[in-house]
């Protein structure tokens, strides 16, 4: 079992404290299936998409919060995608999430370092484990600053529980506020606000998921794999369908398939995540 990001550095007054639905996407992308899907996917020597040798994937978690996810998957990126020479990306509203990224992905790959320490006559820089990682974050809504057919992985744990409406997005002022010029009252009205960014999905559950959804067919790139969770609120199974009809670009057609769920309930599968991808015929 690969072991969680520590996010005991992370505040979680504005930020998404790691949840069931956080685990779920951990349990997924380190799962025997998906590894071996991936590391199929993403191995030089069986990519149809890119000439070998393939460059290295670009992952992006969009809407980031704690980072927990997307240093879970940078981290263990041997291990879940066969390859290190990994790319690291984060978005997010909230200023401090972009903060928390960061520094929750640079100490997960630190930790990682150190728990694969070869023994002394083994030099660090000739193991294939232990290859350098780029990280950064964007204080941006979703994916909407990417340059259309970068991302290779996205990744993408939305607010998904059915509300009368959205949340407005943070303003300038909203993200620049010295919260220690706040009083209790202002601070507990700015913190509820941040939190209900996190949760808060509109009709049903999926107002801001659409408009992720809307943008893969930009963002991602040939090669590129979307995960995106969702509750039973969302209907899932129609999502799937739905994506499946998207007209693809005359070479490849839209896949998507259910590949993790978190259980039944009343009949329903709980929290599931999707996978969208392009399959292209040669």
């Amino acid at each position: 079992m690969l072991p969680t990001p520590s996010t005991s550095h992370v505040s979680f007054d504005t930020i998404y404290e790691p949840s069931e639905d956080s685990y779920l996407f951990l349990d997924t992308l380190s799962s025997a299936s998906e590894s071996a899907w991936l590391t199929t996917h993403f191995h030089p020597s069986t990519s149809t998409t890119t000439p070998s040798p393939s460059p290295s994937p670009l992952i992006l978690e969009v809407g980031s919060g704690s980072g927990v996810v997307l240093a879970f998957v940078t981290a263990n990126s041997q291990q879940i995608l066969g390859r290190s020479d990994v790319l690291a990306l984060g978005t997010d509203v909230n200023r401090n999430a972009c903060a928390a990224t960061k520094q929750t992905v640079l100490k997960a790959i630190e930790d990682h370092h150190h728990q694969q320490q070869q023994p002394p006559s083994t030099s660090p820089s000739t193991s294939p484990d232990l290859k350098p990682t780029i990280t950064s974050t964007l204080l941006t809504d979703l994916a909407s600053p990417i340059r259309p057919g970068t991302i290779d992985i996205l990744l993408f744990n939305p607010p998904y529980v059915p509300t009368p409406e959205l949340p407005s997005l943070p303003t300038t002022t909203t993200t620049t506020t010295d919260i220690s010029t706040l009083s209790r009252s202002e601070k507990f009205e700015q913190e509820s606000y941040y939190l209900s960014l996190t949760y808060a999905g509109g009709k049903d559950g999926m107002e801001t998921t659409e408009r992720l959804l809307g943008d893969i067919p930009r963002v991602l790139s040939p090669r590129g794999v979307a995960y995106v969770l969702l509750c039973a609120q969302n209907r899932p199974r129609e999502v799937v369908e739905r994506i499946r009809g998207w007209e693809g670009d005359g070479k490849g057609r839209w896949c998507a398939e259910l590949v993790g769920s978190s259980g039944v309930q009343a009949g329903w599968e709980k929290l599931v995540i999707v996978r969208v991808w392009r399959e292209f015929t040669i």
